[in-house]
């Protein structure tokens, strides 16, 4: 009686053993455990090759689990049904004995086993797979040793059968900047990542989706200047554009020379000096960029070149705008006001927005909770998208409207959107409906003007 139940003891040691080992080597990170090997633990090696190839790990898991369930119900029945039997003697009719103790041993066993054996170790392997799969994987290695011939035979016939079905045999258990997120979102619902790492650490895992002319500075509002500028206009320009590099070009803005630094100029300027730029030393080398390169190229071009400041030209070697770092990183830092001054999107006290034309469609996606835009691949920033709408280029007063949202053209420079007024759709209806209320004036008075700025004409 005690040797038995020194084995049914035994067994289930050995079932759960086998659950740990199953549990622990399948939840296991591959991150985790490389960085254990790293710090010297040659376990975590041993169990990274059994990852990358786990048909024989789990051929002898499931005969050692098979075998130990069927000795354990053996030894189990034929231990517990004596002893059931012996209980219910006096209660059970004679005829009802045999087959009602089999039933309490069979409920005993299963119950000993399902908790001890398999419910209890896998909850402790998925608590804390890397640690416990590097604790279960010497016995795993001795044990597929002595089993290798019958592995052997069940691995063979168990790839077969993965192969008719068009099953990878292999998990490629790489990373994606989707994991990455999924991780960061998680740390952030519990606590651990501030939201404020959360928004950065989202945002520069974006950076490899959006191209350099989602971030630049168009070419249009590019401040610069010539080799023969006066010191008249070299001055007012700084007064009223104080950025701190300036382009200087040979004739027109596709010739670009170089960048000479504001502060340089302004220092020139205090000291009584011209501010010629003909001068040796002023114009510095500047980055050539095309315009195809992603951000995070780009921004690893900073770093390679120890820049913040480029110029980005297209396919056909005209320049088509510039992209600092600061250009970079402000669409990092999503909705935090770093740079005040800058601002893209600015609230009014009405309830809508000021859109600046060249910004991401990507903030106004994350700012308004819009999901997604349609054909975004197609252009970078909000007057891509109405010019997509639209299907043409757009007058003041055009509007589209997606999303719940009205995008109307408010202000053009040239051909190019300078600013959206954004606001909701039923936002503009109760304005339109307080509107008919009012009379109109007379045709060109400052009445009309307002009315015309309740309701504008459009084309949706």
């Amino acid at each position: 009686m005690l040797t038995q139940l020194v084995l049914i003891t035994l067994l289930i040691i050995g079932a759960a053993y086998f659950a740990m080992s199953e549990i622990a080597l399948a939840g296991s990170r591959k991150v985790r455990l490389e960085r254990m090997a790293e710090e010297g633990d040659h376990r975590a090696r041993l169990v990274l090759n059994l990852k990358e190839n786990p048909g024989y790990f789990f051929s002898v898991v499931q005969v050692g689990i098979n075998a130990v369930a069927i000795l354990g119900g053996v030894v189990g029945e034929a231990v517990f049904t004596d002893v059931f039997a012996a209980v219910f003697a006096y209660v059970v009719p004679p005829e009802a004995l045999t087959p009602v103790s089999f039933f309490c041993s069979f409920l005993l066993v299963t119950i000993l086993f399902v908790m001890f054996a398999d419910l209890i170790p896998k909850r402790v392997a998925m608590s804390c797979p890397e640690k416990v799969a590097v604790r279960c994987i010497s016995p795993m290695v001795t044990l597929i040793m002595l089993l290798k011939p019958l592995v052997w035979l069940l691995t063979v016939l168990a790839n077969a059968i993965m192969r008719m079905m068009r099953v990878p045999l292999n998990n490629q258990d790489q990373i994606t900047n989707e994991d990455v997120i999924a991780t960061v979102e998680a740390g952030a619902k519990a606590g651990v990542i501030a939201p404020l790492e959360h928004t950065a650490i989202t945002n520069m895992m974006g950076l490899e989706n959006h191209l350099v002319p989602s971030a630049m500075t168009a070419r249009d509002s590019i401040i610069y200047f010539s080799l023969d500028e006066s010191d008249e206009s070299i001055r007012e320009k700084i007064s009223l554009t104080p950025h701190n590099k300036f382009l200087v070009v040979d004739g027109d803005i596709d010739h670009v020379l170089g960048v000479v630094d504001g502060k340089q100029l302004l220092k020139l300027y205090a000291d009584g000096e011209s501010l010629s730029i003909r001068k040796p030393g002023i114009v510095q080398p500047i980055i050539t960029i095309p315009d195809s390169l992603t951000l995070t190229e780009t921004l690893d071009l900073f770093k390679k070149e120890s820049s913040d400041f480029a110029v980005v030209i297209n396919e056909y070697g005209l320049t088509v705008g510039i992209i600092t770092l600061k250009d970079i990183l402000w669409p990092v830092m999503g909705n935090y006001d770093v740079w005040a001054d800058d601002q893209l999107l600015v609230e009014r006290a009405d309830g809508t927005w000021l859109v600046d034309g060249s910004t991401p469609v990507d903030d106004i996606e994350r700012e308004f909770g819009i999901e997604s835009m349609p054909e975004e691949e197609t252009y970078e920033t909000v007057s891509g998208f109405i010019m997509y709408m639209l299907r043409r280029v757009p007058k003041r007063g055009d509007f589209v409207e997606y999303a719940g949202y009205r995008f109307e053209v408010t202000n053009m420079d040239g051909f190019h959107i300078d600013q959206v007024l954004m606001r909701r759709a039923d936002h503009h209806v109760k304005h339109a409906d307080k509107a008919e209320k009012v009379e109109k004036a007379p045709e060109g008075g400052a009445d009309a003007s307002a009315a015309d700025q309740i309701n504008p004409g459009g084309t949706k």
